[in-house]
């Protein structure tokens, strides 16, 4: 049965079975990382269905395993891991930021530099892209706004995160070409 009923009252379990507010800091952060994945799974699509998609050979498959990742990601935020041991599905690590950077290097090899501002559009692609890049920027004053709560992060994850949001941008340059 998909719905327990055990919400209707406004709290929702995190890992490990400590209720809290649906509207706490920790929730709102693993809650956007779950938008963002939703946007990422709409690029993708949207590549699948475009040559415009062809500006950015493998994007495919970089943005399937950001996916996978954010599933770590938000796995690791539902955690109270004061109180509940981290699944290790559930750990990000430097390798995963420093692949995030490498996917950010070979993308920005294929650009000229970027001399002005630039303003989200252009191609359907590049602005789907855009939204991701936004809506990853709002998970991270997010998942800020539960560390500045006092709840201890992993470093590897606001690093994730922030490289993330660069990624998008690199990406949606890319795509607008």
């Amino acid at each position: 049965m998909i719905y327990t009923k055990t919400g209707d009252k406004g709290t929702t379990s995190l890992v490990g079975g400590k209720r809290v507010p649906k509207c706490c800091d920790r929730l709102e952060s693993y809650g956007t990382i779950d938008e963002l994945n939703s946007h990422i799974g709409m690029l993708a699509a949207l590549c699948k269905d475009s040559t415009e998609g062809e500006n950015a050979p493998g994007i495919l498959d970089t943005l399937a395993t950001v996916q996978q990742e954010l599933f770590a990601v938000g796995g690791y935020l539902a955690t109270d891991t004061s109180t509940t041991a981290l699944h290790p599905s559930c750990i990000v690590t430097a390798e995963m930021v420093l692949a995030v950077e490498k996917a950010i290097d070979a993308m920005d090899k294929q650009l000229p530099p970027l001399r002005s501002f630039i303003i989200p559009g252009g191609t359907v692609l590049s602005s789907q892209a855009h939204i991701c890049r936004t809506v990853c920027r709002r998970a991270e004053r997010s998942i800020l706004r539960l560390a500045d709560s006092g709840v201890e992060l992993d470093e590897n994850v606001l690093a994730y995160i922030n490289r993330l949001s660069d990624f998008f941008f690199v990406l949606a340059r890319l795509l607008a070409q």
